[in-house]
């Protein structure tokens, strides 16, 4: 097929071999900054999308999609709220749940606990506490019995194992001749578990509802009902029309407003390593500028020889167009090729690595998830492309608009 002019004579220019072999070589060089460029933003984009989504299945997995309080204190009528909430088509479980703070003992050690109440049986439906336990089962939680499900953080830092007993105080006292004296239970550790999170297994304890209820004197109540949604990520909709039909005395909120700052914040994060590693794609895009401005000093002859043919100014700016798109174009392709075989492969290429140097990049205790998850997503690869493509055109403009401003007279006195 016959191509343009000035396509042609541009690849011609990018084939061939030049005297100045510098300019080659800084040709050489914005290739490989830009393939840099695409394949670093591919690796840490990919890396920070699967680093929010395991962070939000292990936070939603132990805290609910959307949650049914009241106003008036305890709901004391919870079963007929709970029906009346899985009727909505995108609930998929409903379970009631006792949430208080308290503070519990073993021995010498004390730390405070964020206890919540629940129903084992329901509580597999909202949850994937199930999922995570290291010792027993949520069905050890069996109503007058008193047991305890200790976060494995927790467990630590009490010293204490399945079968040890640890001490509640809650913070709503007892009136005695004596003066206020505060609540005390004993409970027994029937299991410990660990959702990942150190914030949750640092301080979150499991007990029966019907326990909670008469240790934080509910009456029979509890605190609210926990939703599961079929797509939490309709959590906001399905908020707003769950207010509609359940009636004005209830609050209804979801995970979106619960932990919304978290998750901004690492959607900003994203976002600002997104610009910080474009500016390896600007940096390497400065190259093509000088690569093409020696080059159209170099061809200063050639120009005013294809001038006095009749190829007009535009069509010259075209030839130098196409030689360095052709550059940024053959970097883009082999970032896109090396940035997608790293970011499929990131799951075993780190712990390669870890071996090798013999660390850990990211210790357990400091960071919430110690392994790094990847998940690439499309509009993240063509965004890139689209974005290393449109700098390399950008920069090849003003060299080009250079050679097109070349005289052909003053060009061939020198010659």
């Amino acid at each position: 097929m016959q191509l343009p002019l000035e396509i042609f004579v541009g690849l011609r220019y990018t084939r061939a071999k030049r005297r100045n072999h510098f300019i080659s070589f800084i040709s050489l060089i914005s290739m490989l900054g830009i393939a840099l460029g695409v394949m670093a933003l591919i690796v840490v984009l990919s890396v920070m999308n699967g680093f929010e989504k395991e962070l939000r299945g292990r936070i939603l997995g132990m805290v609910s999609h959307v949650t049914v309080t009241s106003f008036r204190g305890p709901l004391q009528e919870w079963e007929a709220l709970r029906e009346q909430t899985l009727e909505h088509p995108a609930v998929i479980g409903a379970a009631p749940y006792t949430e208080a703070e308290a503070m519990v003992s073993n021995r010498s050690s004390v730390s405070g606990a964020l206890v919540r109440g629940i129903d084992p049986g329901l509580e597999v439906g909202v949850s994937e506490i199930h999922e995570n336990m290291k010792f027993g089962t949520l069905d050890d939680l069996v109503e007058g019995d008193y047991g305890i499900v200790l976060g494995s953080g927790l467990a630590n830092s009490l010293d204490v194992v399945p079968g040890d007993r640890v001490t509640m105080v809650t913070p709503q006292a007892n009136t005695s001749p004596m003066g206020f004296l505060p609540r005390l239970r004993r409970f027994r550790v029937v299991g410990i578990f660990e959702i990942g999170v150190y914030e949750y297994d640092r301080s979150s304890a499991l007990v029966h509802y019907e326990d909670a209820s008469r240790l934080f004197r509910m009456n029979g109540g509890v605190s609210g009902i926990r939703l599961k949604l079929d797509d939490l990520d309709l959590a906001p909709l399905v908020r707003n029309e769950l207010k509609q039909n359940i009636g004005l005395q209830y609050w209804v909120s979801d995970w979106t407003l619960r932990h919304s700052n978290y998750f901004k914040a690492v959607r900003t994060e994203k976002t600002v390593m997104f610009i910080i590693l474009s500016l390896i794609v600007a940096v390497a895009a400065f190259n093509i500028v000088s690569t093409l401005v020696m080059v159209v000093t170099d061809k200063q002859s050639d120009i005013a020889i294809l001038r006095t043919l009749g190829m007009s100014p535009t069509s010259i700016m075209w030839v130098f167009m196409v030689q360095g798109t052709l550059i940024g174009l053959i970097g883009m392709l082999l970032g896109l090729a090396s940035g997608i075989a790293v970011a499929s492969h990131i799951e075993t290429i780190i712990p390669a690595l870890e071996q090798f140097f013999q660390t850990q990049f990211l210790p357990r205790g400091v960071y919430p998830i110690t392994e790094l998850p990847s998940e690439m997503k499309q509009s993240d690869v063509v965004r890139i492309s689209l974005l290393s493509f449109g700098i390399s055109i950008i920069a090849t403009l003003y060299p080009a608009w250079r050679a097109a401003r070349t005289r052909p007279a003053e060009a061939l006195s020198y010659e």
